[in-house]
């Protein structure tokens, strides 16, 4: 076990993946000689070389119009999008290409293509770089949409999303780069079906409590940890659930949660109008109707675009922000 950087742990995972298929690629503007702007690539250039790694130009229609192209021919291509907010030009090859030519065909045509997107705020950006565009591609059925929050996670996950059959949005938390964990990167990764599919998209509780139960995903499930801890020393027990996986979501696991708190709070970067808490909300509502102690609470971005550097800290779901939820769930 070696304490590696989230960053670290997705490069060796790519790297992993390379090794075990010489059908995996990667393409994306300044991935190569560079490693990326946040050198997640760094490396692979020099030791896969540039038919593997490839330098593309800035136009992040065409790469994933080339990615839909190499899956056809057997490939399997991970793709990245150099900053959230440069998804957008390649969102209609995406959305209405990607995700619906294996329906299309009927199966007969696979899309295991992979694309990378560095998103989320706490970097001192300004929009288009600090996004959190999650809810467009969960809700766009045929898209697979996760997001590692730790280290283990980033190297087992991205694993996984290659060798998943279908394309996959893996969402990197930008803001968690550097944070460190503990990384067997020798572990074996499950790439059975199971393993692909069920694995990938299983949330996780990584602490348990019996007072309310508070869900998020990638940037957010650290302050959720923080916020849990300010609370334990009131003598309120927070059961906090790392999703893991956007679309599709591990329901059953905060059902479970919810069926014993009574009590749940929602949090994510995106902005709550239309954000993935509101499908939350409503899914445990109707699940769980009668063992809640209090409507469903979301934490979130407001309907803004994302605002400057110097204002962000108000717009990020903060651990004030969550623990007043706590208190307000609690309240009923």
């Amino acid at each position: 076990m070696t304490a590696t950087p989230l960053a670290r742990a997705i490069n060796a995972g790519l790297r992993a993946a390379m090794e075990r298929d010489d059908k995996v690629l990667l393409m994306g503007e300044d991935i190569g000689p560079l490693g990326g702007v946040f050198r997640v690539t760094d490396g692979l250039h020099k030791d896969f070389g540039p038919d593997r790694v490839v330098d593309t130009p800035l136009a992040e229609s065409g790469i994933i119009g080339t990615a839909i192209g190499l899956a056809m021919a057997g490939y399997r291509p991970v793709c990245e999008i150099q900053f959230d907010g440069f998804i957008f030009p390649a969102f209609d090859q995406i959305t209405t290409q990607l995700a619906k030519l294996t329906y299309r065909s009927l199966g007969d045509l696979q899309m295991p293509v992979v694309i990378r997107v560095p998103y989320g705020g706490g970097i001192g950006a300004i929009e288009h770089h600090s996004e959190s565009p999650e809810a467009l591609f969960a809700h766009t059925p045929g898209l697979r949409v996760v997001t590692p929050a730790t280290a283990s996670d980033g190297y087992t996950m991205i694993q996984q999303a290659i060798a998943s059959p279908d394309p996959v949005l893996f969402l990197e938390p930008k803001s968690r780069y550097w944070d460190k964990a503990e990384v067997d990167l020798g572990a074996e990764v499950d790439l059975s079906e199971t393993g692909v599919t069920t694995g990938l998209h299983a949330a996780r509780t990584v602490r348990p409590g019996r007072d309310v139960t508070v869900v998020g995903y990638g940037p957010t499930v650290k302050t959720l940890l923080a916020a849990a801890e300010v609370a334990a020393g009131e003598g309120t027990e927070v059961e906090v659930i790392d999703l893991r996986s956007v679309s599709p979501i591990d329901f059953d696991a905060v059902t479970a949660s919810v069926r014993r708190t009574g009590r749940l709070v929602v949090a994510h970067e995106a902005p709550v109008f239309f954000g993935p808490g509101a499908e939350i909300a409503a899914r445990i509502t109707e699940r769980c109707f009668y063992e809640l102690e209090a409507p469903v609470l979301r934490v979130g971005g407001f309907h803004t675009p994302y605002p400057t550097a110097k204002h962000e800290e108000h717009y990020l779901p903060s651990l004030d922000r969550v623990l007043d939820a706590v208190d307000r769930a609690l309240a009923y």
